[in-house]
């Protein structure tokens, strides 16, 4: 045998696990996005893997929900030079009241809250009244800063939540698996490494905290083995279904794993086809 032979040999070896492992996930995630009734982007990447899973990485999908991980690293951005912003209270006022806001909806026009509770509630409970009074003090132009600071090409948001002239109008919350995918990866890094990535890695760790209390495990978490910690946003509007997260963040091999719908006729097979590509990508990864 020729050496060139022999490397070639040796080459093939050690990639024949690797490719066939590769080649199942994707199978198992063209599956599951064929059952589900409507577009689907997947973008899954584990710390320090040279390259992400991917299926539809650059098509742009609305964010609805899904956003609000935008809004909470724009303000921990602001925090590392305003420390004390996190107590600052606001005071509610009868125009910032909207749907979707199981947290808020126990308050009264007048009542105060910390920015600190504004921002659990938005992640905990995908709260839009607080996500909407986060909006307004940080400001459309702060976050889109955030935005281009990160790199996210194709991601933007425009809009306050439940504000249905805007939607007419078409101006929409969107981003692309790649996008939404490689800011938590950035958040992730910055924790697990101790580096500065999109925050300090003080942010990152604290963002990673909150995300880790989100309460809708519909989606990805329920197609993860029971007890693997899930930090992770999801997201739902017409047609829509989204969650986006960080498995196992403070363990030794985490992963992101972003899985974008739209143009769903059946909602339900949305989340159905979430769950399966989490059970298979967290297979290939995990």
């Amino acid at each position: 045998m020729t050496r060139s032979a022999f490397v070639a040999a040796g080459l093939a070896a050690t990639c024949a696990p690797a490719c066939a492992a590769r080649s199942d996930v994707d199978a198992r995630i063209a599956r599951a996005v064929a059952a589900s009734s409507g577009t689907v982007g997947v973008w899954a990447r584990k710390l320090d893997a040279p390259a992400p899973i991917v299926y539809n990485p650059d098509v742009v999908f609305p964010t609805a929900s899904i956003s609000k991980v935008l809004i909470l690293l724009s303000l921990f951005q602001l925090s590392e030079h305003n420390p004390a912003i996190f107590e600052r209270r606001i005071t509610l006022k009868l125009s910032d009241f909207v749907g979707g806001s199981e947290v808020l909806d126990s308050y009264e026009p007048g009542a105060s809250l910390t920015v600190a509770a504004l921002a659990r509630a938005m992640i905990d409970q995908s709260d839009n009244t607080a996500s909407n009074v986060l909006i307004d003090l940080l400001g459309f132009d702060r976050i889109a800063a955030t935005i281009h600071g990160a790199d996210l090409k194709h991601t933007q948001l425009k809009r306050h939540f439940m504000d249905v002239n805007a939607v007419v109008g078409h101006s929409e919350n969107l981003t692309t698996p790649r996008d939404i995918g490689s800011l938590l990866y950035q958040i992730e890094r910055g924790s697990h490494e101790g580096v500065h990535t999109v925050a300090s890695s003080a942010s990152c760790r604290k963002m990673i905290d909150i995300l880790l209390r989100q309460e809708d495990r519909d989606k990805i978490a329920r197609g993860l083995p029971k007890g693997v910690p899930l930090a992770n946003k999801t997201g739902e509007i017409d047609g829509v279904r989204n969650d986006v997260g960080i498995i196992d963040p403070f363990g030794e091999s985490p992963y992101v794993l972003a899985v974008l719908t739209k143009d769903l006729d059946d909602f339900s097979l949305g989340n159905i086809a979430i769950r399966r590509i989490a059970t298979a990508v967290h297979g290939a990864l995990y």
